[in-house]
C-alpha cells in the first residue's frame, strides 16, 4: 500500500505513514548498535523490576522515599518501552514504517513519561525537604495518602499538559516527504515534514517544556537551597553528613536528567550540520536514565542494596 492517498478536490497527496530511516549517516551499519541498545533495554527492565519487587517485599522499605522510587521505576520502564522495541525493529527487521496515529501516540508517550520523571523527582525533593527541615512533622505530612495524592496529581497534570503537543502535530498537513531522519517520532522531526505553518508547534513544545520541567527544576533547586540552609545550622558535622547522604542519589539523578535535556536541546541546534549528533543524544537520553536510575539508588542506598541482594539470594556473600 502506498504511503500517500489523493485528497479529493486537491492537487496534492496526503501522507498515511512515516518512514523512520534510523541514525543519519550510518544507515549501513547502524544494526550493530542494536546489541548495546538491547542490553541497555533489558538491563533497564531487569533493574527496575528488581527495585519494585524489593520495595514490595521488604517491610523496611515501605516508606514514602522508596514508594516514590518505585513509581520512578514504573515511569522508567514505560519510557524505555515507548521507543526501544521500535528502534530494535528498525535495526533488525528494517521495519521503518509507522502509521500517523502510532507516531503521534509515541510523541505523546515520550513527552508524558519525561514529564512524569521530572514530576517524580520534584516529589522526591519535597520528601527530602520535609524529612530534613521538618523531621518531627515528617510522619504527619508525608504519609501514604499524600504519596498517592501527589502521584495522581502528577499523572493528571502531565497527561493533560502534554496533550497539545501531539494534537497540534496531528493537525498539520503532511503532503510531501514522509521520511524522518530519526529512530523515533520526535515532535520537531515529524512537524518539519509539514507543508503548512508549524510555528505554533514549536511554541507549544517550548511552553510545555519550560512550564513543566522548568517549573519542576526551579522548585527542586528551591528545596535543596532550603535543605542546605537547614543542614548548615546543625551543630554536629556527623548529623549534617548523614542528612546530605540521604540526598546524594537523588541529586546525581537530577543532575544527569536535566543536564541531558539541556544537551539534547543544544545539540539540536547543530542538527543541520551534524544530523547524527542530536538524533543519537535524543535516543540515549530516553534509554540511559531508565537503566541508570535503579543502579545509582541500589549502589548508594544500603537498605535497598541489601534488600536487592536478598531478592537475588546472594546476600550472605556480601556480609
Amino acid at each position: 500500500m502506498l504511503p500517500f492517498t489523493k485528497v479529493s478536490n486537491s492537487s496534492h497527496f496526503q501522507i498515511t505513514e512515516f518512514i523512520l530511516k534510523g541514525l543519519p549517516g550510518i544507515y549501513n551499519w547502524q544494526h550493530w548498535l542494536s546489541l548495546p541498545l538491547a542490553f541497555l533495554y533489558l538491563s533497564s527492565l531487569g533493574a527496575n523490576l528488581l527495585i519494585l519487587l524489593t520495595i514490595q517485599r521488604e517491610p523496611s522499605l515501605h516508606q514514602p522515599m522508596y514508594q516514590f522510587l518505585g513509581i520512578l521505576s514504573v515511569v522508567d520502564m514505560g519510557l524505555a518501552t515507548t521507543i526501544t522495541p521500535k528502534i530494535l525493529a528498525i535495526f533488525w527487521f528494517d521495519a521503518k514504517a509507522i502509521s500517523l496515529p502510532e507516531c503521534f501516540a509515541q510523541i505523546y508517550a515520550i513527552h508524558y513519561f519525561l514529564a512524569m520523571e521530572s514530576g517524580i523527582f520534584l516529589c522526591m525533593a519535597f520528601d527530602r525537604y520535609v524529612a530534613i527541615c521538618h523531621p518531627l512533622r515528617y510522619p504527619t505530612i508525608v504519609t501514604d495518602s499524600s504519596v498517592l495524592k501527589a502521584t495522581l496529581f502528577m499523572v493528571l497534570r502531565n497527561g493533560l499538559a502534554v496533550m497539545p503537543v501531539p494534537v497540534l502535530a496531528a493537525q498539520r498537513d503532511y503532503c510531501s516527504s514522509n521520511e524522518i531522519e530519526h529512530c523515533l517520532c520526535s515532535n520537531l522531526g515529524v512537524t518539519s515534514l509539514a507543508c503548512d505553518d508549524r510555528r505554533l508547534n514549536r511554541i507549544c513544545q517550548l511552553v510545555v517544556a519550560w512550564t513543566l520541567m522548568g517549573g519542576d527544576l526551579c522548585l527542586i533547586i528551591l528545596s535543596y537551597v532550603l535543605i542546605v540552609n537547614s543542614v548548615l545550622r546543625l551543630n554536629s558535622a556527623k548529623a549534617a553528613s548523614k542528612a546530605l547522604s540521604t540526598c546524594s542519589s537523588h541529586l546525581i539523578l537530577i543532575l544527569f536528567f536535566y543536564t541531558s535535556i539541556i544537551v539534547v536541546s543544544v545539540t539540536h541546534l547543530a542538527g543541520r550540520k551534524f544530523p547524527l549528533i542530536p538524533v543519537l543524544f535524543n535516543v540515549l537520553h530516553n534509554i540511559i536514565p531508565p537503566a541508570l536510575n535503579p543502579i545509582v539508588y541500589a549502589l548508594r542506598t544500603k537498605e535497598l542494596r541489601l534488600g536487592s541482594l536478598r531478592m537475588l539470594r546472594v546476600d550472605k556473600e556480601y556480609r
